[in-house]
């Protein structure tokens, strides 16, 4: 048994769960079908989701939930006072991989969105500053610039305050405005760029935000054999990974919170991982919002390019395999503590849209095939040269 499930369970069963009483039925897993059944199965399927998306069979989407259909990973986009130049993209570009520009001049943007780990960093959580270790896991900068709101909990709402956030919080890169203003400015190789970018030599900050949003609305995907499959190449999916989809728009009941292009809503939700009341809390966007509905709620991550940017979740405790069982056993629990401070918040309900699903083995792999069908082919992406500092 691996040490990161049993640091999971560890978690789990500190977290306190629901008496057998008060969780809901788990349904018995369905019966798996025969070698030929599947292949059959599979033919059919592969035949429905050779249609173009809106004639697909039906999804299973609860009362409520503003369903978008799966789709091609879209193109960048760039927004009207923040709009797209080479030059602003290469200023961008070098901006995010120069550690120069943190507190300790050993992290940069890069350094938790490595592209060569998907854009993520492939940890539970991240380092920060002295080896701070921070308490969520960093999500991947692949496709972020379709993002209406940034971070696990949301409180940024353009890609410009998001790296703006990172550049000067103390447990991450831990700079100041002041500080990174003037080495740029010191910098004439760094003037050089930004005159070209915006067409003077001024270092603002409102310009390193855009520059780095810039490089960022960039990075985009669009290879996974998905988007093949999307694109009219009916073999580019194997039979699981068919049926996988089938599953994930019915009965894995994933597209209630998982649709749309880059597979997410991009809403909150309260999945039972907020551990309220005990070691490893976390409210989640309640701390941004002060909203008594939103204890315990996080961002709904894309599942684009999944496979590359494990592990999962805010905490960074599950693998792919785990998780899928919990969605599967339709998550904790959580039982309130029978002790909490005074000014607590309301303990909060886990979202109704996650529920006991009874699928088998198979299901369970086909719906993981699907999933990896959706990883983009690793690109090498070369760091570019960084100016010299100071005085030249």
């Amino acid at each position: 048994m691996s040490p990161r499930f049993l640091l999971l369970a560890g978690g789990l069963m500190a977290a306190g769960l629901a008496s057998a009483a008060d969780r809901p039925a788990r349904p018995a897993a369905r019966p798996e079908k025969s070698a030929a059944g599947a292949e059959a199965f599979a033919a059919e399927l592969r035949t429905a989701y050779s249609k173009k998306p809106a004639d697909w069979p039906k999804p299973t989407v609860d009362a409520g939930v503003a369903f978008a259909e799966l789709g091609p990973t879209p193109p960048p986009a760039y927004p009207k006072d923040n709009p797209y130049s080479k030059d602003k993209d290469l200023l961008g570009r070098t901006l995010f991989f120069d550690p120069r520009l943190s507190g300790s001049g050993q992290i940069a943007c890069a350094s938790c969105h490595d592209p060569d780990l998907g854009w993520a960093d492939g940890r539970t959580t991240s380092f920060g500053h002295g080896r701070l270790l921070l308490k969520r896991n960093a999500p991947s900068v692949l496709n972020a610039g379709h993002g209406a709101a940034f971070f696990w909990d949301g409180r940024a709402k353009t890609l410009e305050e998001q790296a703006q956030a990172v550049f000067l919080n103390p447990d991450e890169m831990r700079g100041t405005k002041d500080d990174i203003l003037a080495t740029l400015s010191k910098s004439a190789g760094y003037r050089g760029l930004f005159e070209k970018a915006f067409g003077s030599p001024e270092v603002t900050w409102d310009r390193v935000g855009q520059a780095v949003a810039t490089f960022e609305r960039g990075v985009v995907g669009g290879g996974s054999r998905f988007d093949a499959f999307l694109k009219g190449k009916p073999d580019a999916l194997s039979d699981s990974e068919v049926r996988g989809l089938h599953l994930f728009r019915t009965d894995a009941r994933c597209v209630n919170c998982h649709n749309g292009p880059l597979l997410t809503d991009g809403k909150f939700h309260d999945l039972g991982l907020h551990n309220i009341g005990r070691p490893f809390e976390d409210l989640g966007r309640y701390r941004i919002t002060k909203d008594p509905a939103d204890v315990g709620r996080f961002k709904t991550p894309s599942l684009r390019n999944v496979g590359r940017t494990a592990p999962y979740m805010h905490s960074g405790l599950f693998d792919l395999d785990v998780l899928l069982t919990l969605y599967n056993a339709g998550m904790p629990n959580p039982r309130k503590p029978k002790e909490l401070p005074a000014d607590a918040p309301p303990f909060p309900e886990k979202s109704p849209l996650v529920k006991p699903l009874g699928l088998n083995k198979q299901d369970l792999a086909d719906l993981k095939a699907f999933l990896l069908a959706l990883d983009e082919p690793r690109r090498v992406v070369r760091p570019p040269d960084l100016p010299p500092l100071g005085k030249e």
